[in-house]
């Protein structure tokens, strides 16, 4: 027995205009999302290759190219630096390694004025690295 099928499946004209739509909304929401500012320092680290890492404890901060200080990505004073680091410091059962995250063109002598701030007996932080981006047609480390 031959039952009758009324089901019209895809036999009426295929309509754009829902497609559109939501490819247009899409659009939108792209380029209001690109328009957003991206949370975070705007940071150019310098680059360099066959750099070493680090396998201790470590406390960083950051430097901006207008050469703001930032830790715990709050923006600080050198006196509230002086603060968080030698908290750091107090509370770590090794000593600490301070990793400055500088924009290339932050001044030689800004870093080393915050070489010798967290060199400070209260602090005690004797090991300092700079951090640094790897160079684009460096090849890759050897394990």
């Amino acid at each position: 027995m031959k039952f009758p099928r009324h089901a019209k499946l895809l036999r009426s004209h295929f309509d754009v205009a829902p497609f559109a739509a939501v490819l247009f909304l899409l659009l939108i929401f792209l380029l209001l999302g690109a328009l957003l500012p991206v949370p975070g320092i705007p940071l150019r680290p310098p680059a360099a290759d066959n750099l070493p890492g680090i396998d201790r404890p470590s406390v960083s901060m950051a430097v901006d190219a207008d050469e703001r200080l930032y830790y715990e990505n709050q923006i600080v004073t050198e006196r509230q630096l002086r603060v968080d680091l030698q908290a750091a410091a107090r509370g770590a059962r090794e000593p600490l390694t301070l990793i400055i995250h500088a924009d290339k063109s932050v001044s030689y002598d800004r870093l080393a004025r915050l070489a010798l701030l967290a060199r400070e007996p209260a602090i005690g932080i004797t090991n300092l690295l700079l951090a640094t981006l790897p160079r684009a047609d460096a090849a890759p480390a050897k394990p």
